[in-house]
This record gives C-alpha cells, sequence and structure tokens, in this order.
C-alpha cells in the first residue's frame, strides 16, 4: 500500500495492552474523522497544582478543572479519605498529560475521560484497557452530550476497544451508526460520573447499574 500512496499521513490510536493505573481511553474527533486520546495521570506531593500539557485548549483545560472539582466535592463517596496518602488537595499535586503534544487538542468531550483518570490514579486503580468513554462532565459529575458519536465508534473500532460509553442523551445518536457496526461494540448510556466509574475501574463497588443497550 504504502508503494502506491506513499507514507500516511495519519495514524490512529491502539489500545492499551494492559489496565493501567492513570491511564483512561477518550475518544475523539479529528480532522482524520476520529481518534482515541489516551489521557495521563499522575500524582505526587506537593501544594495543589493542577499540570496540564500536551497542546490542550482553553476548553479543554476548563474541563480538567471541572472534573477536579467534581472529585474534591466527592472526597469522602470516592474513598480518597482512606488512602495512605490520604487526598488533601492542599499537599497533592495533579499533573494531566494527553501525549501526541504537536497536535492541538480542544473541546468538552474529554472531561469524563480526565476525571477517571484522576480517580485512577488517587484511587490507585486500574482503568479497563477495553472500555473507550466519550462526555462533558459538570461540577456536580452529571455527564452532558457530545458531538461527533459516529466518528468516535469508528475510532474505537479501529482500536479493537469492544466497549464504548457515552452519555445517555446521545442515544438517539446510535441511528447514525451503520446496524453491521453497532453489533461489534457494547454501548454503555450514563448521566453521571459515579455510572462512568462503576463501568471504568476495576475493583469498585457498583453504585447503580449502568443502562446497557443490546444491539
Amino acid at each position: 500500500m504504502k508503494t502506491y500512496l506513499g507514507v500516511p499521513k495519519f495514524t490512529h490510536g491502539k489500545a492499551e495492552e494492559t489496565d493501567q493505573i492513570g491511564v483512561a481511553t477518550g475518544l475523539a474527533y479529528t480532522e482524520a474523522g476520529g481518534d482515541i486520546l489516551a489521557i495521563e495521570v499522575t500524582t505526587m506531593d506537593g501544594a495543589g497544582q493542577l499540570q496540564l500539557t500536551g497542546k490542550l485548549g482553553e476548553v479543554m483545560q476548563e474541563s480538567a478543572k471541572a472534573a477536579l472539582s467534581y472529585i474534591r466535592s466527592r472526597t469522602k463517596e470516592l474513598e480518597l479519605i482512606n488512602l495512605p496518602h490520604d487526598f488533601d488537595y492542599s499537599k497533592r499535586d495533579i499533573h494531566i498529560h494527553v501525549p501526541e503534544g504537536a497536535v492541538p487538542k480542544d473541546g468538552p468531550s474529554a472531561g469524563i475521560t480526565m476525571a477517571t483518570a484522576m480517580v485512577s490514579a488517587l484511587t490507585n486503580t486500574p482503568v479497563r484497557r477495553d472500555i473507550a468513554m466519550t462526555g462533558e462532565i459538570t461540577l456536580r459529575g452529571r455527564v452532558l452530550p457530545i458531538g461527533g458519536l459516529k466518528e468516535k465508534v469508528l475510532a474505537a473500532l479501529r482500536a479493537d476497544i469492544p466497549n464504548v460509553i457515552i452519555p445517555q442523551d446521545n442515544e438517539k445518536d446510535l441511528s447514525e451508526i451503520p446496524p453491521e457496526l453497532k453489533k461489534k461494540l457494547s454501548f454503555h448510556l450514563v448521566d453521571n460520573m459515579d455510572k462512568v466509574l462503576s463501568l471504568a475501574l476495576r475493583q469498585r463497588p457498583v453504585a447503580e447499574e449502568p443502562e446497557t443497550v443490546d444491539n
């Protein structure tokens, strides 16, 4: 193929090989259609700083701040007070990084992915490698609808990720996806972060059984 078409102009992301702590897989709309987005988070002793790297736009930075505020407001519910390093915001720095820093990235749909990666890093809980997600997050942890669902679903298929978390309000957009493609994926509809975390994190109690669409 390279002989006739030359070097590929676009490459697509691949799923993680194993479950990772502090790494969640998001779905992004790009000029090439859609791609997966690995969001990495690490925490360290510090002074309560939130550091963002990876050429993130203003909207995406705001989503990261909203995700952190949600986490801080639910410290007890997320069991962040029983950790070896109790989550004292004033003494912990959080660094969020999205690889491929030369590529501009913006938009609110990575909100739930950033929140998931942060909770994973803070609780030392792995994120499932077989699940990708997209959705905007509010300060109260609500999950709001996003655009470009068809392209994002195709990105999950290319990366061989069988489970996709999408906002409840995007259920109507599933009609745009060809039936033969929908059969290859399991869609999990969510309206709040508690449901996202119960699906995406390993070994955590399920707060409420998320609704699943059978294809």
